[in-house]
């Protein structure tokens, strides 16, 4: 067997050994035939809250056994039919098989990936918010690209994206905005992109083509789905009603329709500008539902982002990625060290290996890499 091929049989079995270890292998099985057994339960239905769980739950389990079935078998297929053509002299044989190879480990790959999206809320839709920092128009420019990256990304994946609140830069650009992406797994996707973004290029809007550096927040907290008990007593929040701006024109609303809701314990602040006033106070409750969620899954998390902290790394609200547009060309990420200089790339949406590097860091702050070295 050539050494490529061997490099790939190994890159699958790693995969396999992660999707185990997320898995659970050992019991994986048996869990399914409990949750089967529940399913033919006749009571179940009379909890149809509980049923709905159990089902997702239970498709869940089923489709990860399915998927580490089928690409274990794959690679003993493929092996066994490239030993053969090797035996028989056969190079069509062979070359079909790592071929074939090949594609198992792409595919591996993504399903090692998948596996790491098993947080309480990474399956869930997610609110993503833009904020300019501060510079005036070169931070609402920023702030705009950045917007214009997500959308591009998520669209790229198949994703709904849903405008939920809009404030326009004086001159050009954001000050800030907020979107609703809903498709599979889109926070735990997107979870990892909170924090401060930096950019430093040649500043578009300075007469004397000076280079300049500028900030935007970007903040990732998850849809809180129907299964996520919330409460917020009505003391505990103030209700707003105001005046949108937009663009102009027919854009700009004529009555006092946005909605912004304040949550007095923590101080946490909500908008939504889309709508009516009625669709605005939902959708800005459930935007609050979902900030107090990430309140909650930031504090159980704490213990990790302490880690992460005594390690050097950039924690959730500091600054995790640096886009340097001139005097060269590179994005790159200050907590995992991945990188690139295709930053037209990046800017139209390409963050896919960025997303992939920090998922790929466990608890300890360590990349699969690194802790393989250590088995």
């Amino acid at each position: 067997m050539r050494a490529e091929t061997e490099a790939t049989v190994e890159s699958i079995e790693k995969s396999l050994k992660l999707l185990a270890q997320r898995l659970d292998w050992t019991t994986a099985p048996h869990r399914l035939e409990e949750m089967n057994a529940m399913i033919e339960d006749g009571d179940l239905w009379s909890d149809p809250a509980r049923a709905q769980k159990l089902m997702r739950d239970r498709q869940k389990l089923s489709d990860a056994i399915d998927t580490y079935r089928r690409i274990s078998q794959e690679l003993k297929d493929n092996v066994e039919l490239i030993e053969l053509g090797e035996a028989e002299g056969d190079g069509e044989i062979v070359a079909d098989a790592e071929a074939s190879l090949k594609a198992v480990a792409e595919t591996a790959a993504q399903k090692e990936l998948e596996a790491l999206l098993n947080g309480e809320a990474d399956g869930n839709d997610t609110y993503l918010e833009v904020h300019a920092g501060a510079g005036g128009t070169e931070s609402a420019d920023w702030a705009a690209m950045l917007a214009r990256m997500y959308v591009r990304w998520a669209e790229s994946h198949g994703y709904t994206v849903e405008l939920v609140s809009e404030t326009p830069g004086e001159e050009a650009g954001i000050r800030s905005v907020a979107y609703k992406i809903s498709g599979p797994n889109a926070y735990g996707w997107l979870k990892s992109e909170s924090g401060v973004h930096r950019l430093v290029r040649i500043s578009p809007f300075d007469s004397a083509a000076r280079r300049h550096t500028s900030f935007s927040s970007v903040w990732v907290y998850p849809v809180v789905d129907d299964n996520i008990e919330i409460d917020i007593p009505d003391r505990d929040i103030r209700i707003d009603t105001y005046r949108s701006s937009g663009a102009g024109g027919q854009h700009v609303n004529t009555t006092d329709s946005a909605v912004r809701i304040t949550h007095l314990p923590t101080g946490i602040v909500v908008t939504s500008s889309m709508k009516s006033q009625h669709q605005n106070r939902e959708a800005a409750m459930n935007a609050l539902r979902a900030r107090l969620y990430q309140l909650e899954l930031d504090r159980r998390n704490a213990a990790i982002n302490a880690q992460h902290d005594a390690k050097g790394d950039a924690g959730w609200g500091n600054q995790i990625r640096s886009y340097v547009l001139q005097p060269y060309q590179m994005v790159k990420d200050l907590r995992t060290g991945h990188e690139t200089s295709d930053t037209q790339g990046v800017l139209d949406g390409d963050i896919d290996g960025f997303m992939a590097a920090t998922l790929a860091l466990d608890v300890a702050g360590k990349s699969r890499a690194e802790a393989n070295a250590e088995d």
